[in-house]
């Protein structure tokens, strides 16, 4: 079988470089959506370095878990063997149960698969997204999303309602709903994967589009730069 290659899907979701027509480079979604708090995170966070544990270490495995569990769908999707060597055992077995999690969840279901890891960019908003699959399911043309994480957030929805699914829309593609699929790495974060419709799509468009606003801003006042504003 054909390998495809090693992490294009983080490769998509974080070092995709979104551009325009004219060149000009944009944010992505996840980028402009993180101007949002997220005092759970940071209460998460806390109790993990309360616990002696190195934060930074930490959340980079479950990330590479992540990827790589997107990685192994990617390929089922496109019908290509994985790569899997350069990841550790703990993360190909965590990445395993998401994978297993996914495809239980699809039996129970009938797909059809168009396209998977699409690096969009928005002309009339001035963004950019990678979307994780788009398919038709159970006779529905949706948004897929894969979370591999122990619940759902209404910032998921945000994300994927509010950035994504009017990437597919304006890019010509008929999409009617946007869901988003949650399987976790471990027994812990699920025995099996949780399915969630989003809904009011307008409102998380709306919300969307003021997160870039407020972002667009901060970056025009240089609000994230590195010096002190103690006098």
């Amino acid at each position: 079988m054909v390998e495809l290659e090693k992490n294009s899907a983080m490769k998509a979701k974080q070092h995709t470089i979104y551009k325009l027509k004219d060149g000009k480079r944009v944010a992505g979604v996840t980028t402009i959506t993180g101007v949002l708090d997220k005092p759970a995170l940071k209460f998460w966070a806390n109790q993990l370095g309360l616990a002696g544990v190195k934060v930074q270490e930490y959340v980079d495995d479950l990330a590479a878990i992540g990827t790589l569990a997107h990685y192994m769908i990617e390929c089922h999707i496109k019908k290509v063997k994985p790569n899997l060597d350069d990841s550790s055992k703990n993360q190909i077995d965590k990445a395993e149960n998401s994978f297993l999690k996914f495809l239980e969840w699809e039996k129970q279901h009938k797909i059809q698969f168009l396209n998977s890891e699409m690096a969009l960019v928005s002309e009339k908003h001035r963004y950019g997204g990678t979307i994780d699959i788009y398919c038709v399911l159970d006779g529905v043309y949706t948004l897929l999303d894969i979370k591999t994480c122990k619940g759902l957030y209404p910032d998921q929805d945000l994300q994927v309602g509010g950035g994504y699914f009017p990437l597919l829309v304006e890019n010509g593609h008929k999409v009617e709903q946007a869901v988003i699929v949650k399987v976790g790495r471990s027994d812990n974060e699920g025995l099996n994967a949780e399915c969630r419709v989003i809904p009011n799509l307008a409102g998380y468009q709306k919300m969307f589009l003021l997160c870039k606003d407020i972002y667009e801003i901060k970056k025009d006042l240089c609000w994230d730069r590195k010096e002190s504003y103690a006098g």
